[in-house]
């Protein structure tokens, strides 16, 4: 079986956690969607349609995937499957084609021939996909579309229980204390776990996963998953919560996604947030993520207010942005890539674009690029990463991209604090 992971126009609502990775890469669970959906269909050959501009950085990751490649991908038949696909654990798959599957209203996945792949591309997947949809079989498919990031947040508890796997291996004289059942610990033998750690299985698992360090004082209420090479520093993570590789996490945690490599080393709350890589979050950052009235939460998604159907909803922020000791996060804020915000007494705007920094209470265009990339490279060394040339055309790329849209914020907030000064 071939199978093509794409993104679709959906993509745009699922900014700013998308604007530097497929949708498809975004995690959900102990795992991403994309190996979530490679699970269920088993394919022996993968390729991808993507953005243009996550082309060469996705090959710098992948160099053995064919990307945006019309030849490989209208050679034989093929699945495309939908990168907002969450797929149904359980559930046998019905590739009789050619057809599409339907979530709601938007194809997840569609068998298709070579005869309906002419002029597919990334281009115009859109069109192509209304078209298979209005001229194939239609077939339920089962589990979800990701529409919006607070989805992925939604079903994340649930997701870390189905991706527990095989036995549960605990390293022998494990000082953790475990409430609840014992099998539902599931402990790396490489892990690091220190005297006075309490794990508490009540509601769901508890995963460690390779080289993890949980130090004294920590507690871990499942669900919730901690990854590779993360440290657990006194911490208190709550149900629902998933910490990828390489992470520094103090504080309260709840029921949140830390894509990787991020820092929230000191204490502070985090709740019903995603928060991207290279990350900082400072000492005594507070995040609302329920209104006081116990009202429906409303986040600004690609450029729009929309309505969560959720009454608790923390911050999204993207990646490499840095938030300074001390501030206030809105309930459902919305933080680009490359933001700097510092503390203004008050709780932040709920929408901070890309490439922005809110300084004594204005909103700012950060327009040195060349000082973003510099500051990026220094955060990457640090962990043993590098900050490549194609790093540097994405975040410029990115740069460009958003800029129409960072004017049009900044202008609307230096109008609404001159209406307060008047």
């Amino acid at each position: 079986m071939r199978v093509c992971l794409f993104e679709d126009r959906g993509c745009q609502n699922l900014e700013p956690l998308a604007l530097m990775r497929p949708v498809f890469d975004l995690l959900c669970g102990q795992t991403s969607l994309a190996s979530k959906q490679l699970r269920f269909f088993a394919p022996c050959e993968v390729g991808v349609l993507i953005r243009p501009q996550l082309v060469d950085l996705y090959r710098l990751h992948h160099p053995r995937i064919p990307i945006n490649d019309a030849t490989w991908l209208r050679s034989a038949p093929i699945v495309l499957v939908n990168g907002r696909w969450l797929p149904p654990a359980g559930v046998a798959i019905n590739l009789a084609g050619p057809a599409v599957a339907i979530v709601g209203d938007e194809v997840v996945y569609a068998v298709l021939g070579t005869e309906q792949l002419a002029d597919c591309s990334s281009h115009t997947i859109d069109d192509c996909l209304e078209t298979w949809k209005q001229t194939l079989p239609v077939r339920p498919a089962g589990g979800f579309t990701i529409s919006h990031l607070w989805d992925l947040i939604e079903h994340n508890a649930e997701q870390i229980a189905l991706d527990c796997r095989g036995p549960t291996i605990r390293p022998i004289n494990n000082p953790i204390s475990v409430v609840g059942p014992e099998g539902r610990l599931h402990v790396d033998p490489t892990a690091r776990l220190d005297p006075m750690v309490v794990a508490d299985t009540t509601n769901g698992p508890v995963v460690i996963d390779y080289q993890a360090v949980i130090h004294p004082f920590s507690r871990l209420e499942g669900p919730c998953y901690i990854g590779p090479h993360t440290q657990i520093l006194g911490a208190k993570v709550r149900a629902g919560t998933s910490i990828g590789p390489g992470c520094r996490i103090g504080g309260e945690v709840e029921a949140s996604i830390v894509h990787g490599h991020s820092n929230k080393y000191h204490d502070g709350f985090l709740g019903h947030s995603y928060v991207g890589e290279w990350v900082n979050i400072g000492a005594g950052v507070q995040t609302s993520d329920l209104r006081n009235d116990y009202g429906e939460v409303g986040v600004i998604a690609n450029g729009e207010r929309v309505a969560s159907g959720s009454h608790k909803v923390g911050s999204l922020i993207g990646d490499h942005t840095k938030i300074g000791l001390g501030t206030l996060l809105n309930t459902g804020s919305n933080i680009g890539i490359f933001c700097n915000l510092l503390p203004s007494g008050s709780l932040l705007p709920k929408y901070v674009p890309s490439f922005a920094s809110w300084w004594n209470g204005n909103l700012v265009d950060k327009s040195n690029v060349l000082e973003l990339e510099r500051i990026a490279g220094a955060v990457m060394r640090r962990r043993g990463w590098a900050f490549s040339d194609v790093h540097a055309a994405l975040v410029r790329k990115l740069h460009e991209q958003t800029a129409a849209e960072r004017r049009r914020a900044i202008v609307q907030a230096d109008t609404r604090r001159l209406r307060r000064s008047a």
